[in-house]
């Protein structure tokens, strides 16, 4: 369970999807392990199908060497996707220049996939995979490193020591704290801070920071 404020709570199919797609690194978490209670918690780069299931799907691949895969049970996991987040400064807030009754917080975007998780290990399907994920990270790239340019032999060696991973989202949890419950004065404060920071992180935060809304009342 998130602790989600229905004013920090995103839904949008777009939006969700476009953070995936941007931040691919997912952090999976799910059940398993010979103790009761033990999670197993791995750091994978998915890709989204958005058009498979009534989620989409994500695809990914572990090492045949990590249990994790063995370990898998008919539980749904959940894979957590890091949006911008930045440190937000009280000296922002024209509020504590006033009165001085303000307190330092973090902003962040994130996003959650539920779903119970399958594995495959068909050659075709695995290649499949390798293809669709490096086509997508390799693209920004001025001469793009293509499956085919390994020699065969070593691509067949390769194939053999990863397992893939399917998960059909059963739903979608997105959450965006970005200030939507402060005025619209610090709103705007968080906003120039945030670009006189400059890093991306901060602009991108910046960018997330709602302005000319009405606050809403909880935190």
């Amino acid at each position: 369970m998130t602790y989600l404020p229905s004013h920090f709570q995103f839904s949008d199919r777009a939006a969700i999807h476009g953070l995936v797609q941007a931040q691919p690194l997912g952090t999976w978490v799910v059940p398993g392990g010979d103790d009761a209670g033990e999670l197993l918690v791995n750091h994978i780069p998915f890709w989204l199908d958005p058009d498979r299931g009534e989620h989409g799907t994500l695809l990914g691949h572990v090492a045949r060497a990590n249990p994790v895969w063995r370990a898998l049970g008919a539980a749904a996991g959940v894979v957590v996707f890091h949006g911008p987040q930045a440190y937000i400064s009280p000296n922002w807030y024209p509020s504590k220049h006033e009165n001085g009754k303000a307190v330092p917080t973090w902003n962040y975007s994130v996003v959650h996939a539920h779903g119970v998780a399958q594995t495959f290990d068909d050659p075709e399907r695995l290649l499949q995979l390798l293809h669709r994920l490096t086509d997508q990270h390799e693209a920004s790239q001025a001469l793009p490193w293509k499956v085919s340019d390994a020699p065969t032999a070593y691509l067949h060696a390769m194939l053999g020591a990863i397992v893939g991973i399917e998960i059909p989202v059963q739903r979608w949890v997105g959450k965006n704290k970005a200030s939507q419950n402060r005025s619209t004065a610090e709103r705007r404060g968080v906003a120039v801070g945030l670009c006189a920071v400059g890093s991306a992180q901060a602009v991108a935060a910046a960018a997330l920071v709602p302005q000319d809304t009405q606050p809403e009342s909880a935190t």
